[in-house]
C-alpha cells in the first residue's frame, strides 16, 4: 500500500461558522480571519494505492460552477486535483474508486466536469463512485439547512453515468460510530453529527491506523470537544462522536489526517490537563518514507 496527499487548493469560509460557539477572540488565534471574517481552509484529499486499486478519497470543489458561486469562496492556491495527480504520474482514467466522505460541494465537486459541449460527466471515467443509501437520500432530498451544500450538478451525473454504487451498511444496533470493512487495509467509520452517514476511511498502513477526518475534525484546531462547526446538523452528536474517536485514537495511537487544516496535514494525540490535544504534527510523506 502507498498513500499520497492530494492538494486541490484553498478556499475561504466564515470563521464563526467554522468554529460554532467558540468566541472569535479565541479562534482568531488558531486561524486568523480577514476583514470579512473569512478564514482560509485547505481542500486536501487522499489517494490510496492498495492492491490493483487507486482509491481517491474526496476530490475538492471542482471548477464547473459559475463565477458568482466561486466568488463566495475565494478560491486560491496553485494546486489542483489534476496537477496533484499528474505529479504522481496518475491520470483521471487511472482512478478505480472515488470514495466520497459526503456530498457537500467542497468534497465532491471535483468528481464531475463540464465538457466543451456543456454536458456534465464523471471526472474519473473508469471509477466507481461510492456513497451510501442513507446519505444519498439525505443529499438528493435535502433539508433547508444543507440544501445550498448539496448541488444536483455534482450528484446526478454520477448516478446517470451508472458509476454510482452504495456501500452496504449492516443493521444499526449500537450508539457508537459504526466501523465496517471497505477494501484491503481500509475500513469506513460512519458518523452522523455533521451530516447523515458521513463515512471516514480508517487506513491500516505500516502498522498504524490513519483516520481521514473529513468534517468530523476538519482541522487540528477542532480537536477540543466544544469546537464544533455551526454547519453540523446535530452538534451534540458531533461532540459524542468526537469524544469516542479521540479516545480511541489516543488509546491506539492513530494518525489523524486533516482535510481542511490550512497548515497541518497530520498529527498524533496526547493527553493533557486540558484534555486530548495534538502531540506531533507532520506531513503524510514523512510517515510514508
Amino acid at each position: 500500500m502507498q498513500l499520497h496527499t492530494i492538494e486541490t487548493g484553498f478556499f475561504k469560509l466564515d470563521g464563526g461558522a467554522m468554529f460554532g460557539v467558540v468566541p472569535k477572540t479565541i479562534w482568531q488565534n488558531l486561524n486568523p480571519a480577514d476583514a470579512n471574517n473569512m478564514c482560509t481552509w485547505a481542500m486536501r484529499c487522499l489517494l490510496i494505492e492498495t492492491g490493483n486499486r487507486l482509491v481517491l478519497v474526496d476530490n475538492g470543489i471542482g471548477n464547473k460552477q459559475s463565477e458568482k458561486f466561486f466568488s463566495h469562496y475565494y478560491l486560491h492556491g496553485e494546486a489542483s486535483l489534476q496537477s496533484s495527480l499528474q505529479h504522481l504520474g496518475i491520470h483521471f482514467q487511472d482512478i478505480t474508486d472515488a470514495l466520497l466522505t459526503h456530498l457537500h460541494f467542497d468534497h465532491c465537486g471535483g468528481g464531475v466536469v463540464r465538457t466543451s459541449e456543456g454536458r456534465l460527466i464523471p471526472t474519473f471515467p473508469q471509477a466507481v463512485y461510492w456513497t451510501n443509501q442513507a446519505h444519498w437520500q439525505w443529499a438528493t432530498q435535502p433539508n433547508a439547512r444543507e440544501k445550498a451544500s448539496f448541488l444536483p450538478e455534482n450528484l446526478l451525473p454520477m448516478q446517470e453515468s451508472g458509476q454510482l454504487q452504495m456501500v452496504q451498511l449492516p443493521p444499526l444496533s449500537s450508539t457508537t460510530p459504526l466501523l465496517i470493512p471497505f477494501a484491503e487495509g481500509i475500513e469506513l467509520l460512519f458518523v452522523d453529527g455533521h451530516t447523515e452517514k458521513q463515512m471516514l476511511p480508517l487506513v491500516s498502513f505500516k502498522g498504524r491506523k490513519i483516520l481521514f477526518c473529513g468534517d468530523l475534525l476538519p482541522s487540528s484546531a477542532h480537536i477540543p470537544l466544544p469546537y464544533v462547526m455551526a454547519y453540523d446538523v446535530r452538534p451534540l452528536l458531533t461532540l459524542q462522536e468526537k469524544e469516542w474517536v479521540l479516545n480511541r485514537a489516543l488509546a491506539e495511537d492513530w494518525v489523524l489526517f486533516f482535510e481542511h487544516d490550512p497548515v497541518h496535514e497530520c498529527c498524533t494525540l496526547q493527553q493533557t490537563e486540558k484534555g486530548i490535544r495534538p502531540k506531533e504534527f507532520f506531513r503524510l510523506r514523512e510517515l510514508s518514507a
